[in-house]
């Protein structure tokens, strides 16, 4: 499941950063995780979102834009579970 891999991905990055002190203190992921699926025929697009993110993210937040693909894919959400946004100032 989707939700395995997740877990044993945080879980085995957590404990390489720790191990290796690349942060002050104890690193950890926050609960939770979004995750979006498209199909083989859009590969150009996500391929060309990708190369661009950069670039994209100077118009747009990822707060704004993960809450914008929450509601383009009719995802149903409580506020209270998503992420703890870090805010570029």
């Amino acid at each position: 499941m989707l939700s395995d891999l997740v877990r044993d991905i945080k879980n085995n990055s957590s404990t390489f950063i720790n191990e290796k002190k690349w942060v002050r203190g104890h690193f950890n992921w926050q609960k939770g995780f979004g995750a979006f699926s498209y199909g083989h025929s859009q590969i150009d697009v996500v391929v060309k979102y990708i190369l661009n993110q950069e670039k994209h993210h100077e118009k747009k937040t990822f707060k704004e834009e993960y809450l914008e693909m929450l509601q383009k894919f009719a995802v149903e959400y409580d506020e209270e579970y998503l992420f703890e946004w870090i805010e570029e100032t």
